[in-house]
């Protein structure tokens, strides 16, 4: 049974807050997918200086999560989380407006540091609302960040479409600004705790690979996520013989199930513990790639891909909440260690698939993805940390 107690305020202002900022973020890297061929067009890019662009971003994100860790380790998480979050809800109009390649290269890298840090300050702001309320709360602000993602796509195409670039950025900045208005009064106060922990003794050696370990299984959780995003329509279409339409289902289906279950997931984890929970959700995750890579044809791989998106979907809030609470370690440096190397999975691994790919086709890559579930099964007791929410 899990150790995290019930809580009489299922609901309450810090963690409505903590969702609108995970909300924020989704909707922020969701609405600039579809700026993208404007973005390029008005900068006369190729797709060669567009991909640097883009690894820009990447090379931001990870720059920014140690440094913000640091910072979340000294004065808590509320301050540099709700300036970040106000800093991003303008990257974009800055990005569609700044003049010249330099300039836009420049704040495609400090876009991508805003987003990468306000990941780590939103993780571990949740984990300190977590502990205030002593449940779990950290898979639904993992389905915010989904639905974020989800209406950013969504609306941007249909906006950019009907109203033309400069009407979508203004929509964007001006619906980004009213959410973390909202949230703003009302975001967790965790530096209090951070004050208060500065004198407790630092972790022995052994404890400090436990944030690197935890890196590890969130690398390995976010690995198989990439690989479904950028290479799932391929395999649909190449090695299955789906048409167009059908192949995009692969990753279509993959996030809603991972967005429902998100959704349900703090549920499940509160009544069964974090390690069971987690435990289960290697075995949905193994499975349903299994399934995609073994499927004779497209419908059944994108049935496995929907399988695999209910078991990745509570995995890294899971990991994430583990590091957050780790005993003796700071949340923040925990947490900016988990999302570091999460995200490198995201931002790199899909580059390495791609070539191997050439030599061996998509099947035998999501069979060996499907195996590395078990060795984060193995694995699986580290999420224990993750119930030790204690206020």
């Amino acid at each position: 049974m899990s150790s995290i107690a019930s809580s009489p305020a299922l609901f309450p202002s810090s963690r409505i807050a903590v969702s609108l900022l995970f909300l924020v973020n989704g909707f922020t890297v969701g609405s600039w997918a579809p700026m993208i061929p404007e973005f390029k067009a008005r900068l006369g890019l190729s797709e060669a200086t567009l991909g640097l662009m883009i690894l820009a971003f990447g090379v931001g994100s990870l720059v920014a999560m140690p440094l913000v860790g640091m910072v979340i380790a000294r004065a808590g998480s509320r301050v540099i989380v709700r300036l970040m979050a106000l800093a991003l809800s303008v990257a974009l109009f800055m990005l569609l407006h700044l003049p010249g390649v330099w300039f836009a290269a420049m704040m495609m890298f400090v876009t991508g540091g805003l987003v990468g840090g306000m990941d780590v300050a939103m993780n571990a702001n949740a984990v300190s609302v977590e502990r205030d309320m002593r449940r779990a709360i950290m898979s639904s602000c993992h389905g915010f960040w989904s639905l974020g993602g989800f209406l950013g796509a969504g609306l941007g195409g249909l906006v950019i479409g009907r109203f033309g670039g400069e009407a979508h950025v203004l929509m964007v900045t001006a619906l980004s600004v009213g959410l973390v208005a909202a949230a703003w009064m009302i975001t967790f106060d965790d530096s209090a705790a951070h004050v208060e922990g500065e004198g407790k003794p630092k972790a022995a050696l052994p404890r400090e690979l436990l944030p690197w370990l935890i890196g590890a299984m969130a690398l390995a959780c976010m690995i198989p996520e990439g690989a479904v995003l950028d290479w799932g329509a391929l395999y649909l279409r190449q090695e299955l013989g789906a048409d167009i339409a059908l192949s995009g289902f692969g990753f279509a289906a993959f996030s809603a199930t991972m967005a429902v279950m998100r959704f349900a997931g703090d549920g499940v984890r509160n009544r069964f513990g974090a390690v069971r929970t987690l435990r289960v959700s290697c075995l949905f995750a193994g499975a349903g790639l299994a399934i995609a890579a073994l499927a004779p044809n497209a419908p059944l791989a994108i049935a496995g891909f929907a399988i695999a998106g209910l078991g990745v979907a509570n995995l890294v809030p899971i990991m994430f909440s583990a590091a957050g609470n780790l005993p003796g370690h700071a949340p923040g440096v925990a947490i900016s260690v988990a999302t570091f190397m999460g995200y490198s999975g995201i931002l790199f691994a899909p580059s390495l698939i791609g070539f191997i790919a050439e030599h061996t086709g998509f099947a035998p890559i999501f069979f060996t993805l499907a195996l590395i579930f078990v060795a984060v099964f193995a694995g699986a007791g580290l999420g224990r940390h993750a119930d030790g929410v204690k206020g």
